[in-house]
């Protein structure tokens, strides 16, 4: 099984505080969340304080409907998923070129790129293929090109590496980089 690391940025530390009305009109109780994000963890972490046990389960019940809600609005992308099953039919035998994101669910950078490479995805239809490749999913083709962090994003022309970008960049370095192989 290959590792693969996440390239990001040091832990970042959010506060925020929220007043939530009791059955009371008169009453009400304020929660002081801090969040956490580190290139360690598994995601966000929120730790609540000042707020009596049943006040924190409702509060962590609408945190959850939120992040849900949150996750539905961004499911909606244009690129495609590769595998390593689907790789050599999807990506090496295609003609012209091809873009491809290898990303892990748990990485914070790749999270960041994500609307960039559906951005471009719409911007270069019909010019450029996308294709995304869960590295946890599909540990031998990243192994194969020797992708040891994340996210990477290679660039393929008829079947043969041409470029490869390693970490969160900005959008202007990838349009460069897909320009250099557009005829």
């Amino acid at each position: 099984m290959a590792a693969f690391t996440c390239t990001s940025l040091p832990p970042v530390s959010l506060r925020s505080e929220s007043r939530i009305a009791s059955s009371s009109p008169l009453a009400s109780l304020s929660v002081r969340r801090m969040f956490t994000v580190s290139p360690e963890s598994s995601g966000l972490r929120i730790r609540l304080s000042h707020s009596p046990p049943s006040l924190t389960s409702k509060v962590l019940r609408l945190q959850r409907r939120r992040i849900v809600s949150e996750a539905q609005e961004t499911t909606t992308d244009i690129v495609s998923i590769v595998n390593d099953t689907t790789w050599d039919s999807l990506v090496l035998k295609a003609d012209g070129p091809v873009l491809v994101d290898f990303w892990a669910p748990w990485c914070g950078p790749c999270k960041m790129i994500d609307p960039l490479v559906n951005e471009l995805a719409r911007d270069y239809t019909g010019k450029v293929k996308f294709y995304k490749l869960n590295t946890d999913d599909s540990p031998a083709t990243p192994s194969k090109y020797n992708v040891r962090s994340i996210p990477t994003i290679m660039i393929f022309v008829n079947g043969e590496k041409k470029d490869a970008i390693i970490g969160a960049v900005p959008k202007s370095t990838l349009t460069s980089s897909i320009d250099k192989f557009l005829q």
